[in-house]
């Protein structure tokens, strides 16, 4: 017999192994010429592996959530047995088994088994009945005196089914029992595999390795949110709608070549810290299957609605699992909202390499002081963690204090 033995593929980028999340195909299954065998993830992405030929499966070379080196043995096929079908291969062997078979006998009438009746063990009256605390609980809520409800358990002690069979002999099958207040003792073991384990492997290293440290700011967003609303109704209807995270994307697009060292790369085993001069930003999006991070590119040469239309484009893409490793890698800083559920505060993980990520909390309502006289202003905080081995908390403030001053000021994102 001829097999062919497909191998974990290069994928470039470095990456040594990938995590097997999930097969297309199954032993004894027939497949064709390119198609897909199996899906893996590196740190970026999800990836397809194809088959190279056709044949029929005779081992997968792991379970699913397994990391697998480069070159390791991924699934092996009979390449032989491409030609053939299954039911031309099933159909010899069926009929010599009904030949071969003797006739079935009848089956036996079921038997009714009668439901177990726990031995009951008599107390002494004056003995204090055995029962867990949450046991005496649901007896009080139920009126119950324990003296009076035998135990089956060891040394007398009181079950819950002791307690159930109980009210069913005094009160009838429709007796409260009070079930939802029982024990719970169920357990759900869930694998952390595929999207959900990168991320996992990507926090613990960001906080193991980088000094983080967060500054929170406080931004009157009034005068922002009203332009918003203008530009949408007077543009809406003929360009992308504007949502805050264009404009808060141009603010930092502003204040980023005052501030080079937090659009930045840091590379802690060399030493080396890359400024960039284009601003890729990293925009976080929750997905089904976890936090993803895709990038804007060069936002730097974006307007409002340019950057609008792609940062819809590529959440969509990530939601749908349609990202690809390009659009998920080589951002340079990072913004993460959760917006209407934002919090007051929070504080932000940095997306490394990267030495620092801007988070942005919900906006709300709140009385604010101006001069002498108390009125309604719209507010939100600002979030920020950076790189405390490479940007200083005095250069983190005037970051963030240029931001803030672009958006409490609107007019300013629109110049130069």
């Amino acid at each position: 017999m001829a097999t062919h033995a497909i191998k974990v593929p290069d994928l470039g980028e470095g990456i040594a192994e990938v995590e097997l999340v999930a097969w297309r195909v199954q032993p004894g299954d027939t497949v064709a010429e390119d198609q897909v065998l199996a899906d893996v993830m590196t740190d970026k992405a999800t990836v397809e592996i194809p088959s190279p030929v056709a044949g029929k499966v005779i081992a997968l070379g792991g379970e699913v959530g397994r990391q697998m080196a480069v070159g390791a043995e991924l699934i092996r096929l009979d390449v032989e047995a491409s030609g053939e079908t299954e039911a031309a291969r099933a159909a010899p062997a069926s009929a010599a088994a009904v030949a071969s078979s003797p006739a079935p006998s009848p089956a036996p009438a079921p038997t009714q088994i009668p439901t177990p009746v726990p031995a009951e063990r008599t107390r002494p009256s004056s003995a204090k009945p055995l029962a867990s605390p949450a046991l005496r609980h649901r007896a009080t809520l139920l009126g119950i005196d324990l003296q009076q409800v035998p135990g089956s358990g060891d040394q007398g002690r009181i079950l819950h089914e002791d307690l159930d069979a109980w009210l069913v002999r005094r009160h009838g099958p429709t007796a409260p029992t009070a079930a939802t207040l029982a024990e719970r003792n169920d357990e759900e073991a869930v694998p952390i595999t595929g999207v959900r384990r990168r991320i996992a492997q990507r926090m613990q290293d960001a906080m193991r390795r980088i000094p983080h440290f967060t500054y929170v700011e406080e931004i009157d967003v009034t005068e922002l949110e009203l332009l918003r609303a203008r530009i949408n109704e007077r543009w809406g209807a003929e360009r992308a709608h504007l949502t805050l995270l264009p404009l808060l994307v141009r603010a930092v697009v502003l204040a980023v070549p005052r501030f080079p060292q937090v659009n930045a790369r840091f590379d802690d085993e060399k030493g080396v810290l890359t400024r960039h001069g284009a601003v890729h930003v990293g925009i976080a999006t929750q997905t089904a299957a976890g936090l993803m991070v895709p990038v804007l590119r060069h936002a730097e040469a974006r307007d409002l609605w340019s950057s609008a239309t792609e940062i819809a484009r590529l959440a969509d893409a990530a939601r749908a699992g349609r990202a690809t490793r390009d659009e998920l890698s080589g951002s340079t800083i990072t913004l993460t909202s959760l917006g209407a559920l934002g919090g007051i505060a929070s504080t932000p993980i940095i997306n490394a390499p990267e030495v620092a990520i801007v988070g942005v909390n919900r906006i709300v309502q709140r009385p604010v002081m101006q001069g002498v006289a108390v009125v309604a202003r719209r507010m939100m905080n600002l979030s920020s963690s950076f790189d405390h081995r490479v940007v200083d908390g005095q250069l983190a403030a005037e970051f963030i204090q240029a931001v803030r001053a672009s958006l409490e000021c609107p007019a300013l994102l629109f110049i130069e």
